[in-house]
């Protein structure tokens, strides 16, 4: 099964802290790390300790789950399970590409189907071929890409779809495993949803792109990364 992953709880609330807390004692798959109680207190600990999974909740005072995130700057990250009271958050809370949305109050079913998203997202990533190339699995069979003539990848909810300039593979895999897998002096996460490979791009507006003929989002948390990639080519 392998290593268990290292979880953090993060909650003001003492009562959601707890049993948080007590269904990742209750996975076999889990083991908790630390359980912090202020969204500043689990900025200390993430400065010098980075779990393999963190259950953030959104509304704390000083520093909501959210925020944390967005401070958060390069490195390792986690993969992160925010859980909140509110529905409303969902739409902010994928725009800072988190794993899985709970809403308050939890059930033990519905943290073990997020625990498994997390799982599953964090397999193994597609293959590199010895020149460069990357294999991966469509179809039912191995593919060769040379990355080369990729322009962009798409997520398709559980899915991926690598567009080229002559063909489209659809891959079963997420954008964190593949995003891994790629050349990062090549390619670039421009949003939850879309990575670009550099040299494909024809033109950059405020909130998008242009590669060929396809106009693709820029999300407002990746702009500030792309653009100072750009300007160090």
């Amino acid at each position: 099964m392998g290593s268990p992953l290292r979880c953090l709880v993060v909650d003001d609330d003492a009562v959601s802290r707890t049993l948080l807390e007590e269904f990742v004692r209750r996975h076999e798959a889990l083991v908790l790390a630390g359980s912090c109680s202020s969204g500043v207190e689990a900025a200390n600990v993430l400065a010098t300790d980075v779990p393999d999974v963190l259950l953030l909740d959104v509304e704390m005072p000083e520093l909501s789950g959210i925020e944390l995130l967005r401070s958060r700057g390069g490195g390792d990250q986690p993969a992160v399970v925010l859980v909140t009271a509110k529905q409303e958050y969902a739409v902010e809370a994928f725009e800072v590409d988190v794993d899985d949305y709970l809403v308050k109050p939890v059930s033990y079913a519905r943290f073990l189907q997020a625990i498994e998203r997390v799982r599953t997202r964090r397999a193994p990533e597609p293959a590199p071929a010895s020149d460069g190339g990357l294999f991966v699995k469509t179809e039912g069979r191995l593919v060769r890409l040379d990355l080369d003539t990729v322009q962009y990848v798409e997520a398709q909810d559980d899915y991926v779809l690598i567009h080229t300039a002559t063909a489209r593979h659809l891959v079963h895999s997420t954008m964190k495993k593949l995003e891994a897998a790629l050349p990062a002096e090549a390619f670039a996460r421009v949003h939850r949803s879309y990575i670009v490979r550099l040299d494909q791009i024809a033109d950059i507006e405020d909130h998008s792109l242009v590669i060929g003929r396809q106009v693709l989002p820029i999300g407002a948390t990746y702009r500030p990364r792309l653009l100072a990639r750009i300007q160090t080519l």
